[in-house]
């Protein structure tokens, strides 16, 4: 057993403990393998260990790897979770399946157009990125922004509205970090319940939360996707593709 594959498993197992603390089923909870700055053979070894879902940053760098591991490319999901600008949405729209990080309706709407430029691709699967604690170096919309930034997607074609992603200040204390993902499932629950049966959020069932260092408290507050990067892959170095 690789290390890689010793980790994922150490993950699995933080991963079904904090969902049974939880009262939750474990398989209610994706894990989402952050493979940022990590060559494509990291990727591989995670993949041949079970990993199906891998997340990345950097939109060159993403694309790299995809081409890199274009034989593997059906047994793969390529997750977008940085921040994203303009003028590389078209790259996204044609290489990646879900994007984590809109917060705005421009991105959103190139996401769409230029997803319809590739008929043989599937929808394009979004998720918003709110701002939970109001910090001036994150991404993000404010909580009380996203209900209209969500409603906005829901309506566009060659995209799906999946859910909402935070990234919560960091923090050691468990009750804290607690509390910044509870106001997040309060703000999804809110949504959902005010949309619950208008077809845009016929998918919308996506928390999008927690990390290697709060993954438990998320799980608690009710994460239904983790993404996990140090604890699978270890400390991260200068990118080797």
């Amino acid at each position: 057993m690789n290390s890689i594959a010793a980790k994922l498993m150490q993950v699995r197992e933080r991963i079904e403990l904090a969902a049974i603390a939880a009262k939750r089923a474990p398989e209610d909870v994706a894990l989402l393998a952050v493979s940022k700055t990590f060559p494509a053979s990291a990727v591989e070894d995670a993949m041949h260990a079970g990993q199906s879902a891998f997340g990345e940053n950097y939109v060159q760098e993403a694309v790299e790897k995809i081409q890199i591991l274009a034989k593997f490319r059906s047994q793969l999901e390529w997750h977008f979770i940085g921040p994203l600008q303009s003028n590389k949405t078209r790259e996204v729209a044609e290489h990646l399946d879900w994007v984590h990080s809109v917060d705005r309706l421009k991105i959103a709407e190139r996401l769409s157009v230029q997803r319809g430029e590739f008929p043989n691709l599937r929808a394009l699967q979004l998720c918003v990125q709110v701002n939970v604690s109001e910090e001036d170096s994150k991404s993000g919309v404010p909580l009380i922004e996203a209900e209209a930034l969500c409603t906005a997607i829901s309506t566009l074609p060659n995209v799906v509205l999946r859910g909402l992603m935070a990234i919560p200040a960091p923090n050691d204390d468990p009750a804290l970090q607690g509390k910044a993902f509870a106001a997040v499932r309060e703000c999804f629950a809110n949504i959902l319940a005010a949309h619950a049966n208008e077809p845009g959020y016929q998918f919308f069932d996506t928390l999008s939360m927690g990390m290697s260092d709060d993954l438990e408290a998320a799980i608690l507050e009710g994460s239904t996707m983790v993404r996990v990067g140090s604890a699978i892959f270890g400390k991260r170095d200068k990118i080797r593709l």
